[in-house]
């Protein structure tokens, strides 16, 4: 019986030990730094496999972010393109959801940052940022005196060797995709040995 399910077993143990490898050397990476920053995955993972991809992550030491769509409010720009304002989104998104979920806003310039956390969103997602705009975004939210009450997140374009720079912008979290989407696998395979009597 097991070797019905040998190479099923072993392919999705060496995709998982390379996500949680690749989770664990970012994790590493933003220790180095000195920072808190927690190093997290996305949304992007692959068909059936995201349950497997995000307890990988956690045993490499990240943060799995949402598990299900319905776990937290994500507004995207799509979102923002149909309704309307940022303003107007999160007005509409609290007076549906329970007050036990979190609304998060996407955010592609500074401005959409603050006025994110001016309409009370409870997590900014800085999305494709150079690591400059994204102290920059920072630096206003504290000046507005949003940033002790807002989680800042930034996501997209973020690797292995800019890490740092992100780091070192005083951010809550960052999102990286490649952790799940393109985490090279580990190498197994499976020897079975007779026991001698």
């Amino acid at each position: 019986a097991l070797l019905k399910v040998e190479r099923v077993l072993l392919n999705l143990l060496s995709h998982m030990s390379g996500v949680a490898t690749a989770t664990a050397e970012l994790v590493k990476i933003a220790k180095k730094e000195g920072s808190s920053t927690r190093i997290a995955c996305t949304r992007k993972t692959l068909p059936g496999l995201r349950h497997f991809e995000k307890r990988a992550v956690e045993l490499g030491g990240g943060d799995t972010h949402r598990l299900r769509l319905d776990d937290a409010v994500l507004i995207k720009e799509n979102h923002l393109e149909l309704a309307g304002s940022i303003t107007e989104t999160v007005k509409r998104a609290k007076a549906k959801v329970s007050f036990t979920r979190k609304i998060e806003v996407e955010a592609t310039s500074p401005e959409q940052a603050v006025e994110a956390g001016l309409a009370g969103a409870d997590i900014v997602l800085l999305d494709n940022m150079m690591p400059q705009e994204v102290k920059r975004s920072v630096r206003l939210l504290e000046a507005k005196k949003l940033r002790d009450r807002i989680l800042v997140e930034v996501s997209g374009g973020i690797t292995r060797e800019n890490l740092a720079s992100y780091v070192q912008t005083s951010v809550d979290v960052i999102s990286v995709g490649s952790i799940t989407n393109s985490a090279r696998a580990i190498d197994m395979s499976l020897e079975l040995h007779s026991l001698k009597r």
